[in-house]
């Protein structure tokens, strides 16, 4: 399907973008059933952190109302909306009051083999870091040079996912996920105020298990509590959850809460 930019259909970009330049800017992945964005207000929820942090001027219900058009030309697959500061000349410094340019995408499913989410997936352990800056932490920015570093680093496909730790060695997430753990049936993810992506599909499990009465803990997560851990599984919005049976040595099994959760989770991206 043809992108759209500023809410017209486009093949081109301009030179000038600071998202190009900088990756100033910030993108959202959603997944379209029957021309309905899932986890729509979450998806907006965390955009608009994201310009509130960067200060990027945009128009809310403008957005909303181009990703339910496009959404709705879509039909099926997944949408990519892309803000950045627009264009400016060269240098670092912007103009505040310019409006940040809508940039829509659209795609195919990827088709993940279905042996990731019934069986588990293996884990690659990354060498590369994740660096700290709170001020950019939990936001879906456009610079994602880790995560390409990280994914270039392996290349067979016995490995589904990679794992990310920050530079003290402490558990954060996947490259393209977040991770969970099970421990005495309390459920356990990385503290993310440093560094790391808020995943929306992270919040929509936080607040199932909420509503489930499943103890939850945001907290730091070591490599050792990794390995003690009774189930891992990672999550993002476009697969749901997949099931984590080894990395680097450890070993888990799908246990009974990965697969409460994957059935909710199932049932909100089969809506």
């Amino acid at each position: 399907m043809q992108s759209w930019v500023d809410g017209r259909p486009a093949d081109a970009l301009s030179l000038k973008d600071r998202g190009l330049a900088y990756g100033d800017g910030l993108f959202e992945t959603i997944v379209v059933r029957s021309g309905k964005p899932l986890l729509l207000e979450r998806h907006l929820q965390r955009l608009a952190e994201g310009c509130r942090r960067l200060a990027l001027v945009t128009d809310p219900e403008l957005v909303r109302s181009e990703v339910l058009a496009y959404a709705q030309a879509l039909d099926e697959g997944v949408l990519k909306l892309i803000l950045t500061r627009g264009d400016s000349l060269r240098g670092y410094a912007a103009d505040p009051a310019a409006p940040a340019r809508r940039i829509l995408q659209g795609g195919a499913l990827p088709a993940y083999p279905a042996a990731h989410a019934a069986q588990g997936i293996r884990l690659f352990p990354c060498a590369t870091r994740l660096s700290e800056q709170p001020l950019l932490a939990g936001l879906k920015h456009l610079n994602r040079l880790e995560q390409v570093l990280a994914r270039a680093e392996w290349r067979d496909s016995e490995h589904a996912e990679g794992l990310m730790l920050d530079g003290a060695g402490r558990v954060i997430e996947g490259v393209f996920s977040n991770l969970f753990l099970v421990a005495g049936g309390q459920l356990l993810t990385s503290d993310l105020s440093r560094c790391g992506v808020a995943g929306v599909m992270r919040g929509e499990i936080l607040a199932q298990a909420q509503l489930q009465g499943i103890p939850v803990a945001i907290t730091d997560i070591s490599l050792e509590q990794l390995r003690q851990a009774d189930e891992v599984f990672v999550c993002n919005s476009v697969y749901g959850i997949w099931p984590v049976l080894c990395c680097a040595g450890m070993r888990w099994s799908a246990g009974p809460l990965t697969r409460k959760l994957q059935g909710i989770t199932r049932a909100l991206l089969d809506a």
